[in-house]
């Protein structure tokens, strides 16, 4: 028999929208050319008011706004217990949170678990003497007897892990920049002052936390040397030697799952929170961020459609592989973009952008948009002057983050109603035809066609929590599945080739076209027979029919 699915208050994570939110590039409230936290409250009402002419999210993540020197533009947090006076004040977080509740938003934190500023008070202390008591709260080592590096491991921003500490005499570990050294989470008392910030959010009434490379938090006891991906010494590119290692004692060691379960214990102290981490690792290493008994995240990020080539095949395979690896108790999630990528349009073009939109609000799991998405902004052009993404300037140009970090583009006007000054990054050269103004009065808009799926997906709880089965079809270009919940049931094709294909439905009993990405399709569908245009994506509604399929459900 078909199991159906149950969501309980606390997991509305599962039925949900989240929306990320990159706080310097919303909206500039104070006019300094920063997006910051009031401008984020006036623009709540196009986020969720209610009603059909917002987009209908269910809660917004948003990326570090914790006090910080901005070396790697909040991923270097000095405080984890304020905000930035950038972005704000915790009164004016405490608004916020206030305001978005009052539209049933919820409110996530991107919590940065493994590494500090080194202008911490905590890493001041640590580094001030080998005899300070917060000396372990940092990993430091000696130099080896021949005065090398304490071991082989990379930054993943270029060069060693290492930084020479003239003062004591110790190198000090940094994964990431050197204004970034690691914590220590073997050390009982860090990982105490850790917990105590999470309740220090969750008490102001925060809904959870994004947890940034929270597989990193636990390094080999030994600190051993990471093998090589190509042998046993590191190429010439000595520079970028992170991404030619094989990471086996640098990260995701067995004991992080211990600390995960003590980080859920905490949030399941209050009620209906959740809990999302940054987990990059293959499938089978991926699925036990999970916790054996689903104690530790709820939501382990799947990246995997956002490296897959832009196919069909491809995606339905990555799509069917992990639906297949699952858990009976875990509930599957999908990103498509954040702020460490490219834009998604400017990856795979616009007609697919639409095809994009429908695939990520229709399959089984949890959707993260990333801001503006929704319009289908496209990346800026940075040149040496412009850039600001210190990844770009210690790997190069190519490596910088920063086009797909552009102002959000609410108007046609200068500046594109973002601030009324230049904003910290140029925006998109194709903002005065693509804005918020001008696609809200565009009934065929991509923003039209986010906020209709966006609604459906509200109205049609198959569409949010129903299980999921693949559809066999005749066509290699067409990706094809179907949702169903309390035999309401949903048949979803899309079209990932830009020719039109007469597609043949396998036992089909009929039913009715209920959106189509080109929105200007409603028809009922009487035969197998689906012709899709170019690019198109179609939902169905299929008739009800008693049956079993077995699918997989939340």
């Amino acid at each position: 028999m078909q199991k159906t699915a149950v969501i309980k208050n606390e997991e509305w994570w599962k039925s949900g929208v989240i929306y990320q939110i990159y706080p310097r590039s919303f909206m500039d409230s104070n006019g300094d050319g920063v997006g910051d936290l009031q401008g984020v409250i006036e623009k709540l009402d196009y986020l969720n008011d209610g009603t059909e002419r917002s987009l209908g999210i269910d809660a917004i993540w948003f990326s570090p706004i914790f006090p910080s020197p901005m070396a790697d533009f909040g991923y270097d947090v000095s405080d984890y217990c304020d905000i930035h006076p950038l972005f704000g004040s915790l009164d004016t977080f405490d608004k916020l949170i206030a305001e978005a509740h009052r539209r049933a938003i919820k409110i996530i934190l991107d919590f940065v678990p493994n590494h500090t500023s080194n202008l911490h008070p905590w890493f001041l202390e640590s580094r001030s003497s080998r005899q300070n008591p917060k000396r372990d709260w940092y990993i430091w080592r000696d130099p080896k007897a021949d005065g090398s590096l304490p071991n082989n491991w990379g930054s993943a921003f270029g060069g060693p892990a290492w930084e020479w500490d003239e003062q004591t005499g110790q190198y000090y570990l940094h994964s990431f920049l050197k204004e970034q050294p690691d914590l220590n989470w073997r050390n009982p008392q860090v990982k105490k002052a850790m917990l105590d910030v999470l309740r220090f959010w969750l008490e102001r009434g925060v809904d959870g936390f994004r947890m940034d490379v929270i597989g990193m938090i636990m390094k080999d006891a030994d600190l051993r040397d990471n093998p090589f991906l190509m042998g046993d010494t590191v190429s010439s590119d000595a520079a970028n030697s992170y991404s030619q290692q094989k990471h086996l004692f640098d990260q995701d060691q067995d004991e992080v799952h211990n600390v995960i379960r003590e980080i859920r214990k905490v949030l399941d102290e209050y009620p209906q929170r959740v809990g999302i981490g940054e987990v990059w690792y293959e499938l089978p290493r991926w699925i036990k961020y999970y916790g054996a008994n689903g104690d530790e995240l709820q939501l382990p990020f799947n990246f995997r459609l956002m490296h897959v080539p832009w196919n069909a095949r491809a995606v339905q395979g990555s799509v069917d592989e992990m639906e297949g690896a699952l858990p009976d108790f875990a509930w599957s999630n999908y990103v498509l973009n954040n702020h460490d990528s490219p834009r998604l349009i400017s990856k795979i073009g616009e007609a697919q952008a639409r095809i994009a939109a429908m695939l990520l609000l229709t399959l089984r799991g949890t959707p993260t948009l990333y801001y503006g998405e929704e319009l289908g902004m496209e990346n800026t052009m940075i040149n040496k002057d412009s850039m600001r993404d210190p990844q770009g300037f210690r790997l190069g140009r190519e490596y910088s983050r920063d086009p797909g970090r552009n102002p959000m583009q609410w108007t046609g006007d200068r500046y594109a109603g973002f601030s009324t000054v230049e904003p910290w990054l140029p925006l998109a050269p194709d903002y005065q035809e693509r804005n918020v103004q001008v696609e809200s009065k565009d009934p065929v808009s991509l923003l039209s066609l986010y906020r209709k799926l966006i609604q459906l997906r509200k109205q049609q709880p198959a569409l949010q929590v129903g299980s999921y089965r693949t559809i066999q079809v005749n066509s290699p270009d067409c990706f094809v599945f179907e949702r169903e919940l309390d035999n309401n049931r949903f048949l979803i094709a899309l079209n990932f080739s830009a020719i039109a294909i007469d597609l043949q439905l396998p036992k089909f009993p009929g039913g009715k076209i209920f959106l189509s990405t080109y929105l200007d399709k409603n028809e009922a569908l009487v035969s197998n027979d689906l012709k899709l245009r170019e690019n198109e994506g179609v939902i169905i509604k299929i008739e009800n029919t008693l049956h079993n399929h077995g699918m997989k459900n939340g």
